[in-house]
């Protein structure tokens, strides 16, 4: 007797693709696989093809990964060899160039670009952001990393060592800070003029120096680039799930990218994020909680077990434990095969740490996570999950996830790419709108980011949400220098501290 599953009200779960400019991401080796594209990853048609595809899915949103160095702690110190072979995330190039190449061939697709905090001074990023937000229309975000990677500090921090975890979001503070005054604070929304007549482009009585003097950083602007009138400031994500990167994402992020490896692991991070978002005067819906998974699916079980038996034959061990190594700091090489790993104190990714050394809620009781269950378990879907069947049946384990942890959406990786992609948005993404889980199309033709976020059904739906701290440190058309000035000082003194 077929068993008829209860239909329940559904709203539409976040759908972001999850890609890095490399040609290894979350499964290294699978390069080698004969329909495997992800070498191509140096080409422009590579991503232009790939936006296409995903806004054919109606994909929200395109989240591409980076780091700025090597893993090489995996039989280390300094041992790059296995990552090297395995074409585990290196070589690797910067994420943000494509973008603008993507957006040309897209209309609603949005972009989160990931850049970390130590890679340059916050006004020669902020350019750079601001380029890419006027370009796409309003379609670029922001996601933050403060970096863990001691290859990356070595080559950017005059050769020394990565400062510690917590000094690190300290740090990371003031620079999103100085992001905020530069795109909300420096120039009113009505200070380009465009008169013709009397020869004014900029007012320049509508501009002003924000004049940031932080511990870490002194910036006294204006900033260089104009206001983005699609979308004022690009949308904040971030990524780090440790105490400290909760505490940093429940002040300012707009949606967190939070990894769990059961939905009831996956539930106590939301609840602990979600009381912190409560602490800060934010309202926890408008924080968005999305999940990494990989997802194998084919039109029966029997094609979609036969597809990742196929796509396991190709998986690198060796690339997998140096990944792991990089995200944990923990070196693989030191444990026996079947050697259950230690609690350890790392200055990498804490929460990546904890998560494969600690018992976590809905983890087996008899789990041994020993170097050769990690190993296996990376080989194919990295730090995320691994859903394997039919659209149905992958589409039952989404919904359990969405019930149990109460995640807002995924980032889908690619085992294969383009060929993962393609089966999610032919084979999954039906039966996901079916259900309610994915909207049927875009709601509005040239979304901004904040929009693909959030619902274009408020007003100002390009601009932040009122409880976001920054939301006031934006001077407003028609307001004077002088009224900007009194609400900047009071927003600045009650959400930051600054005075």
């Amino acid at each position: 007797m077929t068993v008829k599953r209860q239909k329940k009200e559904r709203k539409p779960i976040i759908l972001n693709a999850f890609d890095m400019a490399t040609p290894g991401l979350q499964s290294p080796g699978l390069w080698k696989h004969p329909k495997d594209k992800s070498r191509d990853y140096n080409t422009i048609e590579y991503w232009t093809n790939l936006a296409q595809l995903l806004e054919r899915g109606k994909f929200n949103a395109l989240f591409i990964a980076d780091v700025l160095g090597p893993y090489d702690v995996y039989n280390g110190p300094r041992n790059l060899t296995a990552a090297a072979k395995a074409g585990a995330q290196w070589p690797i190039n910067e994420p943000s160039a494509v973008i603008p190449a993507m957006a040309a061939v897209t209309k609603n697709l949005s972009f989160a670009v990931t850049a970390s905090t130590i890679s340059e001074a916050p006004y020669h990023f902020a350019r750079r952001l601001a380029t890419l937000d006027h370009l796409t229309k309003g379609r670029v975000g922001w996601n933050i990393v403060s970096s863990y990677l001691d290859t990356a500090s070595r080559n950017l921090l005059n050769g020394e060592p990565l400062p510690p975890h917590d000094e690190r979001y300290e740090k990371a503070q003031e620079y999103l800070e100085v992001i905020y005054q530069l795109f909300l604070s420096s120039w009113a929304d009505d200070a380009v003029k465009l008169d013709v007549k009397k020869g004014v482009f900029a007012d320049p009585e509508r501009i002003r120096e924000i004049n940031y003097d932080g511990k870490h950083y002194k910036v006294p602007g204006p900033f260089i680039s104009e206001p983005n009138p699609y979308q004022r400031l690009p949308v904040i994500l971030q990524a780090g799930a440790s105490t400290k990167g909760l505490e940093y994402a429940a002040k300012n992020a707009e949606a967190v990218f939070i990894n769990g490896m059961t939905p009831e692991g996956l539930k106590t991070k939301i609840d602990k994020l979600n009381d912190l978002i409560k602490k800060n005067g934010r309202n926890p819906d408008d924080v968005k909680k999305v999940q990494l998974v990989t997802v194998i699916v084919a039109p029966t079980h029997e094609e979609a077990i036969e597809k990742f038996n196929d796509i396991k034959q190709y998986a690198d061990a060796e690339g997998a434990q140096a990944l792991f190594g990089g995200w944990t700091g923990i070196n693989l090489g030191e444990y026996e095969w079947d050697q259950k790993l230690d609690e350890v104190e790392s200055n990498a990714v804490k929460s990546m740490a904890e998560m494969w050394t600690k018992p976590f809620p809905g983890d087996p009781p008899d789990l041994e996570k020993t170097r050769a269950y990690i190993a296996d378990k990376v080989s194919v879907g990295g730090s995320g999950v691994l859903f394997i069947g039919t659209p149905e049946e992958v589409a039952d384990e989404i919904e359990n996830w969405v019930d149990i942890s109460g995640i807002d959406g995924f980032n889908f990786t690619y085992a294969v790419t383009p060929g993962t992609f393609e089966d999610i948005v032919d084979l999954l993404v039906p039966e996901l709108q079916r259900r309610g889980l994915v909207w049927k199309d875009y709601p509005k033709e040239g979304l901004s980011f904040r929009e693909n976020l959030y619902g274009i059904d408020r007003e100002d739906a390009t601009y932040l949400k009122p409880d976001h701290p920054a939301y006031n440190l934006r001077w407003k058309k028609g307001e004077s220098r002088e009224e900007f000035e009194e609400k900047l000082n009071k927003a600045l003194k009650d959400n930051f501290g600054i005075v």
